[in-house]
C-alpha cells in the first residue's frame, strides 16, 4: 500500500491531472466523456488521454464504455482507501492533524442535529432548476430544512416559465429570485449541511470551498431553458426538469437523516442522482 499511495500522490502532483480528478469528483458519481472533459479543461485530446490512462493505472479513476462512448469517474473506495491509509498509517491517527470532517469520516458520528438542516441549490443560472429545486424541498420538506438556491453566473431574474409553471402548481414564488453563491459566501453566511449542483455546468465550476464541509451531491438536470420551439414545447421541458427534481427531492427528503451517518448519508445522496437519468454511470 505504501509503494501505491506514493505512486498516487506523485501522479496528483502534477497540476494537470489534480485538475481532471477535481473535475471528476465534482461530477461524482456521474460519469464524463473525455470529449466534455476536454473542452471544460481547454486539454488537447492526445493530451487527455495520456493523462487519463496514468490516472486510471493509478486505481483513482476508472473507465466504462457506454455505448460508443467512453466514460470517467474516479473510484471513491480506493480515494477513501489512500486518504484512510494516509491518516492512520503516516499519521498514526493523531485527530488534531486531520480536520473536522476527516474526524467524522472515520469515528462514524452523526453529523446531523435537531435543528432545521441547511441546504443550497446550485446551478448557473438561478433562473429555473435550481429555484424549482429551492420551492420544492421548502413545501415538501416543511420545517425540517432551510432551503437555498443560488447560480454561479446569475440572470437579472427567474425564467417566467419557471414561475409559470410553479404557480400552476401551487408553489409560493415570491421568495424566489436569482442570486449568486457570493451571497452565501464570506462572514454571516450560513453554514450549510448539504450543498447540490443540479446542472453539470456548475459542477464544473471552482467554487470555494463551503465551511463546515457539507454533504455535496450533483444531481445535473438538463437545462431547460435552452429548449427551442413553440411554447408548449418549452413548458414541456421545465415540466420534465421540474418532474426530474421533484422525484429526487422527495427521495431525498423521505431519508432518515438523524439515523444515517455521514458516510451512508453521501452514499444516499450519490444514489439519489441516477432517479430518473439515463445510464451514465
Amino acid at each position: 500500500m505504501e509503494i501505491e499511495v506514493s505512486n498516487r500522490l506523485s501522479i496528483l502532483g502534477h497540476p494537470t491531472r489534480l485538475a481532471i480528478f477535481r473535475l471528476l469528483v465534482r461530477r461524482y458519481p456521474h460519469r464524463m466523456p473525455a470529449g466534455e472533459i476536454a473542452s471544460v479543461l481547454g486539454l488537447k485530446a492526445s493530451t487527455l488521454s495520456s493523462y487519463l490512462s496514468t490516472l486510471m493505472q493509478s486505481g483513482l479513476v476508472t473507465q466504462k464504455r457506454v455505448g460508443t462512448s467512453l466514460r470517467y469517474s474516479t473510484d471513491m473506495i480506493e480515494v477513501y482507501d489512500t486518504f484512510d491509509y494516509l491518516f492512520r498509517d503516516c499519521c498514526r491517527g493523531r485527530a488534531d492533524l486531520c480536520p473536522p470532517v476527516m474526524q467524522t469520516l472515520l469515528t462514524g458520528d452523526d453529523p446531523m442535529t435537531d435543528t432545521a438542516l441547511k441546504v443550497l441549490f446550485i446551478c448557473t443560472g438561478n433562473s429555473a432548476r435550481s429555484l424549482f429545486a429551492e420551492a420544492i424541498l421548502r413545501k415538501e420538506g416543511g420545517d425540517r430544512f432551510d432551503v437555498y438556491s443560488a447560480g454561479v453566473r446569475p440572470g437579472d431574474a427567474p425564467n417566467p416559465f419557471a414561475l409559470e409553471l410553479l404557480e400552476s402548481k401551487g408553489y409560493d414564488v415570491s421568495p424566489l429570485r436569482s442570486k449568486s453563491i457570493e451571497e452565501y459566501q464570506g462572514d454571516g453566511a450560513p453554514v450549510f449541511d448539504f450543498v447540490f449542483t443540479v446542472c453539470d455546468q456548475a459542477a464544473n465550476e471552482e467554487c470555494p470551498a463551503w465551511p463546515g464541509q457539507p454533504i455535496s451531491g450533483h444531481w445535473g438536470v438538463p437545462d431547460p431553458v435552452k429548449a427551442e420551439g413553440t411554447d408548449a414545447q418549452k413548458m414541456l421541458a421545465f415540466q420534465q426538469a421540474y418532474g426530474l427534481l421533484r422525484n429526487r427531492i422527495l427521495a431525498f427528503s423521505a431519508l432518515s437523516l438523524a439515523e444515517l451517518d455521514r458516510m451512508s448519508l453521501q452514499k444516499a445522496v450519490d444514489d439519489i442522482a441516477f432517479i430518473g437519468a439515463e445510464e451514465n454511470a
